[in-house]
């Protein structure tokens, strides 16, 4: 049994008012998100309006907290690197210099990776990454680089919350509409 069939078998099992609790827990799971929690909710007999709006609460909260917590990763390894670079070139001028290179080595795999979303934000910036990212990775991950590269909490949380709308309405739609044709 997968993870999507646990979710749909908890969704049969329990009351009803409990039901949309368990999308919204569904939506924050990575690479099911708000639009397959919906969807999951959608076949488990639930309104489809309760089920996106409890499948976008579920992959925003979750983004939300991962959001605020990389943000926070960053503005303390920035402050931390800034004080270690002042306190060396206090003592010595020629010090900076060494710890920006053990700051900028990184695996190859690594370094390419960034390189290429570092491309795709400057090539599309924050809404097309944030619009586009769902295709290719979770809003979690997504989200969580766009914050970790400086982008603003706010910006991303924005445009994260535009593009989890978006994709789980159009899910919801479709999903809604074929689940009403069959029956």
């Amino acid at each position: 049994m997968n993870l999507i069939e646990t979710f749909q078998n908890l969704v049969a099992q329990v009351p009803e008012l409990v039901q949309p609790l368990i999308v919204a827990l569904a939506g924050a799971v990575p690479f099911i998100e708000g639009e397959g929690a919906a969807s999951i909710g959608i076949i488990g007999g639930i309104h489809p309006v309760i089920a996106a709006i409890a499948g976008i609460t579920g992959n925003f909260l979750c983004v939300l907290v991962l959001v605020l917590l990389s943000s926070g990763a960053r503005n303390a390894v920035v402050t931390r690197n800034q004080e270690r670079k002042a306190r060396l070139a206090a003592a010595d001028g020629a010090s900076v210099t060494v710890v920006e290179a053990e700051t900028d080595s990184e695996s190859g795999r690594s370094a390419a990776r960034k390189a290429k979303f570092r491309r795709a934000l400057d090539r599309y910036g924050v809404p097309g990454v944030s619009l586009l990212g769902p295709l290719l990775l979770p809003t979690q991950f997504t989200a969580t680089m766009l914050a970790a590269t400086g982008v603003s909490k706010a910006r991303v949380l924005l445009w994260q919350a535009v593009a989890i709308i978006g994709w789980t309405t159009i899910l919801s739609v479709f999903v809604g509409s074929v689940v009403h044709a069959v029956s």
